[in-house]
């Protein structure tokens, strides 16, 4: 019996791809973590993910602020995520993309290609998820790659590591 085997690239001499889907969430952290531990395994590169959008409209009578820049605002959770992850050792090759539209969709977008596709399993949920549904859930019954759902506490990385000793 044969193992599938992800595949190398959507092109001849491409190398596979790893995305992961970033929202500065604890597991999105832990996503990112299982990503570096994978990626080599695999022979991929690692494309983290944000995905920002306006609000349709206000919430409860609440509007953001006019100087708000949800993009900057992704840019950033991004950055510190892969910092949180990786510290200075972030894989090489790793590549930041800060995308707009609803997050489920810019990742099963982003993931048609590639080998794999991790996501936390709760992110900035709450009440607002509850409206929205679940991203992880969502891209896990479509996405067209194998998806890794991760949880904050099962994950390898520095608090697993610590938790042992």
């Amino acid at each position: 019996m044969s193992v599938p085997q992800p595949s190398a690239g959507t092109e001849a001499g491409t190398q596979a791809v790893i995305v992961v889907g970033v929202d500065g969430s604890a597991p999105s952290v832990q996503a990112l973590r299982w990503a570096g531990r994978l990626a080599p395994t695999l022979g991929a590169s690692i494309a983290a993910v944000a995905a920002w959008e306006f609000p349709a409209e206000s919430a409860f009578g609440a509007y953001p602020p006019v100087d708000w820049n949800p993009e900057q605002d992704a840019a950033a959770a991004l950055d510190e995520a892969v910092t949180e992850a990786f510290g200075e050792a972030v894989p090489d090759g790793l590549q930041r993309r800060v995308l707009r539209g609803q997050a489920a969709r810019v990742l099963l977008e982003e993931s048609r290609p590639a080998a794999m596709l991790i996501v936390g399993s709760r992110g900035h949920g709450g009440f607002a998820g509850l409206l929205l549904g679940s991203v992880s859930s969502a891209c896990a019954e479509h996405a067209g790659c194998p998806v890794l759902v991760v949880h904050e506490s099962g994950a390898p990385g520095r608090e697993a590591e610590g938790a042992a000793s």
